[in-house]
């Protein structure tokens, strides 16, 4: 099926129907697939024909997305897979072999498929794409443009999964990319970019990627084991072009870094920031940070340099629990930085895991009157979930902790697997518990009014009084 053409018609997509999922519905926020425009602008660069399918943005349906695919004649269809979407990612592969033939070529790659090769080598895809994407794609194309799927030509390329007869087949690890400027930016002009959005509010947002990989390595986290232990940054300069050219192309409005850690380099921040005011850019940011990597002074310059939002991962109000999951952080750490938080004038949100498996239900309550304590302007509480490829889901593996093996479930809002004094019933009852305990307070509504936040504070309000509702009256 492959056209053997001079350039090859590379279709990437998402799967469709997944804007249903929970992990879309209830999160409020349309980000762009980042990795997926990264992988189209290697490819574009390389010569090649991409296109993007942005179907939870889009909000695609199964009818619509197969009728767009057909309609462009790729010549092979790559999609990007977390664990919720797998599914109907293997669900749109099937279709695809069903309409365009069992020899159309089809691959895959991501968080997912990487550690769960070969379930997806079971479930109609062809090549599977492990770890880091761009060099590796970009190779495999080259490659099936000119030889198609052949698999003695496939064995030569590192960082591929796939199938030669029964043989399940991997090539070994491809080194991860150490120059990040080397690559083009994302392939932004194939995305609906005035659709993305921030806290559900429609403001024009470009998500970012400063830097790739985290040397933290928590049981939980996917990013040390997909992205690498050593974190790599861009250079402040590539990053500071780029969001001038989002700003200059786009009228983006605020930036979004959609780095785990981006505060770990101080003099990375310092550069940008620089960067930024000597092209005369003052654009708004948000970026995930750390308690034990900011103190008064560096918030105090990030929020009066542009930082609107700072996410920090308390997790815990337990040490012991914070010290086995390879956290590395103290309890007075984040006492302290969220108090500097508010002495500043800050904005910070505040992240916390209920479920951990060792712990009881007391240990969870704790835990909210933490966040409580902290007086974040916002908490995300979220249910303990063992993602494929985490220490954590080799651990609850071994100690038969999983009950939930349907991957449209792990979306860290419903719990899949139990403790060892807690059951999953359990444990979804306090996520609902923490959400009401910590929104439905006066104190907390009347900083939100003082804040002018009404709108945000009374959807929440709304949101978790009808969840009382039914889970008292309906059972």
């Amino acid at each position: 099926m492959l056209s053997g053409d001079i350039i090859m018609r590379v279709l990437l997509t998402l799967p469709p129907e997944i804007h249903k999922l929970e992990i879309y519905k209830i999160a409020g926020i349309k980000a762009p697939p980042l990795g997926l425009a990264w992988i189209a602008a290697v490819l574009e660069k390389e010569g090649h024909k991409v296109k993007i399918i942005d179907t939870p943005t889009l909000e695609m349906g199964w009818k619509d997305w197969l009728k767009e695919v057909k309609s462009w004649h790729p010549d092979i269809v790559g999609f990007s897979m977390l664990t919720p979407i797998a599914p109907k990612g293997y669900r749109a592969a099937k279709m695809l072999k069903e309409e365009l033939g069992s020899d159309f070529p089809i691959f895959a790659g991501g968080v997912h498929v990487t550690p769960m090769y070969r379930e997806a080598l079971n479930n109609n895809i062809d090549v599977v794409v492990l770890g880091e994407g761009e060099l590796t794609t970009a190779e495999f194309i080259n490659v099936a443009e000119k030889h198609g799927l052949d698999k003695e030509k496939l064995r030569n390329i590192k960082g591929l999964a796939f199938k030669d007869d029964s043989e399940v087949i991997t090539t070994g690890v491809r080194p991860l990319i150490q120059n990040l400027d080397s690559l083009p930016w994302p392939a932004r002009h194939l995305l609906p970019m005035d659709k993305y959005t921030l806290l559900g509010k429609p403001i024009r947002v470009a998500h970012v990627m400063a830097s790739r990989g985290c040397p933290y390595g928590c049981m939980y986290c996917i990013t040390s084991y997909f992205w690498g232990r050593k974190i790599r940054f861009r250079s402040a300069k590539s990053v500071a072009e780029e969001i001038e050219y989002l700003v200059n192309k786009y009228k983006v409005k605020h930036i979004a870094f959609s780095d785990d850690e981006l505060t770990i380099n101080r003099e990375f921040v310092y550069d940008l920031i620089k960067e930024l005011k000597d092209r005369g850019l003052e654009i708004p940011f948000s970026c995930g940070s750390r308690v034990d990597h900011v103190n008064r002074e560096y918030l105090k310059f990030l929020y009066d340099n542009g930082c609107e939002t700072l996410y920090f991962g308390v997790e815990s109000a337990s040490q012991e629990t914070i010290n086995r999951i390879g956290k590395r952080i103290k309890l007075e750490q984040a006492v302290k930085v969220f108090k500097w938080v508010r002495e500043i004038g800050g904005f910070a949100v505040g992240s916390f895991i209920l479920g951990f498996p060792w712990e009881t239900i007391d240990d969870m309550k704790r835990t909210v009157d933490f966040a409580i304590k902290l007086r974040p302007n916002y908490a995300q509480f979220t249910v303990l979930t063992p993602y494929p490829g985490t220490p954590l889901f080799d651990y609850a593996s071994k100690h038969g902790l999983i009950e939930d093996w349907n991957w449209e479930h792990y979306t860290t809002i419903k719990p899949v697997m139990r403790g060892f004094r807690f059951t999953r019933e359990q444990l979804g009852k306090m996520l609902r518990y923490a959400y009401r305990k910590f929104y439905i307070r006066t104190k907390f509504i009347m900083e939100e009014i003082r804040a002018g936040r009404l709108k945000e504070i009374i959807g929440i309000i709304l949101r978790e009084t009808l969840k009382w509702i039914k889970e008292k009256v309906l059972g």
